[in-house]
């Protein structure tokens, strides 16, 4: 039997819950999927590969390490999806400057109004080997979710998706999200495990589960 990330943490109680509940199918592929490379940006990632509890000195949301892992397989997927003709579609967080454009974020995360100065001047940008490129698409976003208050939704409806990938960060948190809001949308969803990170081994674990 293969091996998945989360066999140490999902117990096998749980595993047959969910297997005798009926929740162990496949959705599948479409005929025409696309690329959601959610917030892989230096606020994220980083500036350089070094342990989580350095990079979040400079980047108080950066996922260290587990990002720079990630990326080579982000790139090998983003160069096939190019070739095949697949669209790609990046998103990144808008700037915060207040309490309103902060909104609960602002009050539950306590760098949300003071970010080292390197976060605030490269945090948007994106890292070299996986930015988007000419003929690309780049959403920008206040909430987790990429479909929250965007125009995704009439993209892909304009592009004739009927499924979309999920890559990027962070596996709990806003790609999640984004997941779950495209399944609702009926778009059939894939997550992928090895270009997927989060700064929390657990909840990048349990998540990829749960998707």
């Amino acid at each position: 039997m293969t091996r998945r990330i989360w066999d140490d943490v999902i117990g096998e109680r749980d595993r047959q819950v969910y297997e005798k509940s009926g929740w162990a199918q496949r959705v599948g592929l479409g005929r025409k999927p696309a690329i959601l490379v959610v917030d892989v940006t230096y606020d994220f990632t980083g500036d350089v590969p070094e342990p989580i509890l350095q990079s979040i000195e400079k980047f108080p949301m950066s996922c260290g390490e587990a990002a720079w892992e990630s990326m080579p397989h982000l790139q090998r997927l983003l160069e096939a999806a190019r070739a095949a003709g697949a669209p790609v579609i990046y998103t990144r967080g808008v700037p915060r400057p207040d309490r309103l454009r902060q909104g609960n974020f602002g009050r539950k995360n306590a760098t949300a109004s003071n970010r080292p100065e390197i976060s605030l001047r490269i945090g948007r940008e994106f890292p070299s080997m996986i930015a988007p490129q000419p003929g690309d698409i780049v959403i920008q976003k206040e909430k987790p979710s990429a479909f929250f208050g965007t125009p995704l939704g009439s993209y892909l409806v304009a592009l004739g998706v009927d499924t979309v990938i999920v890559t990027g960060t962070t596996t709990s948190g806003c790609g999640r999200a984004t997941g779950l809001d495209a399944s609702s949308h009926n778009y059939r969803v894939a997550v992928v495990e090895e270009c997927t990170f989060d700064r929390g081994v657990l909840s990048h674990k349990v998540n990829l589960f749960d998707m």
